[in-house]
């Protein structure tokens, strides 16, 4: 039965790396067995496609027909004998933004306070590199046959005085006339954007209005084999709420999503930040997806702008998010939106966790400390459940001896030996699998705090202790996974040996294989583990001197 009782837990070990690894696949990113997505080499022409001109509120794939080719054209850096473009810059304290006057496209987009993740400069979201392409782009389309309305990549001109946190950009086409006015208030990471569309033209017009986010598919510093997170388009709506969608189905048109609404946002989410247009709502719009080019997809909203006779002028305008997944902050924007911080199915029992863990840091004002406390709290919590079992492990430690004589003198006679065992177990009130079922009750709990703890933009370069300065980030003399291990270690010689040299010997290398991936793991993450299998070693040892006495 202890031979059993090992494999079960060998099994119910690797199941639970495998379920890890088919969850890492579920949220778009790549597996622990292999390697991440190779970004194609770009055009430095690539720039991505406007949104059809169709009325009939399908998702577009392409651009529309009669503009296609000046709507893919580039909004990247030009080509060799291309004129220079001229880009223009608004900043407040928190975030500084690069505009492209041609498209009016924000090419570079630096969050201030927020350090690369090669700790090389600020953050940058927003790109227009070759190898790393990410803009917001907008314009107006369902022009008439022949004409052609500003769009991203219409040269725009700048109006009156610029100033450092807001400028206005002209353009005239087609008939119609665009003033976009692009604002930052001091102290914010939204982006504030009006269109004022003006019909200088003899006929009526009927234009759409599109905002969007291009990208392509990299994925962002910082991550390894081991460690990968959700990068993609998302949608919310109230009636749908939160909705991912993967890079790969967008490119090849089997994204699923909402189309028309009055509610709700769009955008790009990465781990620990977040870029959205955010409409206001009560407004119809019709969400698309599509791909943009090679490598390259788009995702965001149409807004009929109705009927703008001659003369005619109407105003829109929308906010632009990017910055971090900061919670509280978010809730304040939009509905909805504090969930780009995505703990998946587990939200329900992850939120009250990251409820405490605040309430944690506001007492002790360090991450690193907050995270022990939590795990102390939470382990505390679940103390009936884990005893009951360590109290099974450590009768099955008191009676390996027995185990092992009756091996010896039953070997042979298997039918003997399993009911000689039961009997055993029977005197002595053990059931062998009682350690498994409490454990099973608390997974998802613990898997619960993990994401918490992987998923708050908080723990980027918090300092904990000594030589942890960023709990986001490994640690960089490895002496937690170093202790990790050596936890683990303790834990497995605490536990019930198995008779069996071969199995003795693997559950000994056991904790040597999987603190392998700990070695890549954020430092709050393994502080967490090992807070856990610290707090578990010391439960475990007194129940354990309680049942086994000493001879």
């Amino acid at each position: 039965m202890q031979m059993q009782r090992t494999i079960l837990w060998v099994i119910f070990t690797m199941s639970l790396v495998l379920l890890w690894d088919a969850w890492q696949k579920h949220q778009g990113a790549p597996g622990m067995f292999q390697s991440a997505p190779r970004t194609e080499q770009r055009l430095e022409t690539a720039g991505g496609a406007a949104p059809s001109g169709s009325s009939d509120g399908s998702v577009p794939v392409t651009a529309a027909p009669d503009t296609q080719a000046a709507q893919t054209a580039p909004v990247a850096q030009p080509s060799i004998g291309e004129k220079q473009r001229e880009i223009v810059g608004i900043h407040n304290d928190l975030v500084h933004i690069d505009v492209d006057l041609r498209g009016g496209v924000l090419v570079r987009g630096e969050l201030l306070t927020h350090r690369a993740a090669d700790g090389d400069g600020a953050l940058q979201l927003f790109s227009s590199q070759r190898d790393r392409f990410y803009v917001a782009q907008y314009g107006l389309i369902n022009a008439p046959a022949g004409v052609q309305y500003p769009t991203h990549v219409t040269q725009f001109s700048l109006e009156g005085d610029k100033s450092d946190s807001a400028i206005t950009l002209v353009a005239n086409q087609g008939g119609l006339r665009v003033e976009r006015r692009l604002s930052l208030k001091p102290g914010s990471y939204v982006v504030d954007v009006t269109d004022t569309v003006t019909n200088v033209g003899d006929k009526a017009a009927m234009p759409v209005l599109y905002r969007q986010l291009t990208r392509d598919d990299h994925k962002p510093g910082g991550e390894t084999q081991f460690y990968s997170t959700f990068v993609g388009p998302v949608i919310y709506t109230d009636a749908e709420k939160f909705h991912k969608m993967n890079f790969g189905d967008v490119l090849d048109g089997s994204a699923k999503h909402v189309t028309d609404a009055n509610d709700g946002w769009v955008g790009v989410i990465q781990h620990y930040f977040a870029v959205a247009w955010l409409p206001p709502d009560g407004v119809a719009r019709t969400y698309y997806t599509q791909a943009s080019g090679p490598g390259l997809i788009s995702v965001g909203y149409k807004q009929p702008l109705g009927e703008l006779a001659p003369g005619e002028q109407r105003s829109t305008n929308a906010r632009l998010f990017l910055g971090p997944q900061d919670q509280r902050l978010l809730e304040t924007l939009a509905p909805g939106l504090d969930l780009t911080v995505d703990y998946g199915f587990l939200t329900i029992i992850a939120k009250p966790l990251w409820w405490l863990l605040q309430t944690l840091h506001g007492f002790v004002h360090n991450w690193g400390w907050a995270i022990v406390l939590l795990t102390l709290i939470v382990k505390t919590i679940f103390f009936p459940l884990q005893a009951a079992s360590y109290k099974s492990m450590a009768r099955m430690k008191a009676v390996a001896p027995r185990l092992t004589a009756l091996r010896e003198k039953y070997g042979d006679d298997r039918v003997q030996l399993n009911q000689k065992m039961m009997e055993l177990y029977k005197t002595e009130k053990i059931n062998p699998l009682g350690g498994c079922l409490p454990i099973l009750v608390q997974i998802p709990v613990f898997i619960s705090l993990y994401w918490v703890l992987q998923a708050s933009v908080e723990m980027r370069d918090a300092p904990w202790i000594g030589w942890i300065h960023d709990l986001a980030s490994p640690d960089p003399y490895y002496v937690l996974p170093l202790l990790m291990a050596i936890s683990m270690f303790v834990q497995t010689k605490l536990n019930p040996t198995p008779p069996d040299p071969v199995q003795a010997k693997v559950m000994l290398f056991m904790p040597i294989v999987f603190s392998v991936m700990f070695f890549f793991f954020p430092a709050g993450l393994v502080l967490y583990w090992l807070v856990n299998n610290l707090y578990s070693i010391a439960q475990q040892w007194v129940i354990t001197r309680k049942i086994v006495k000493p001879h």
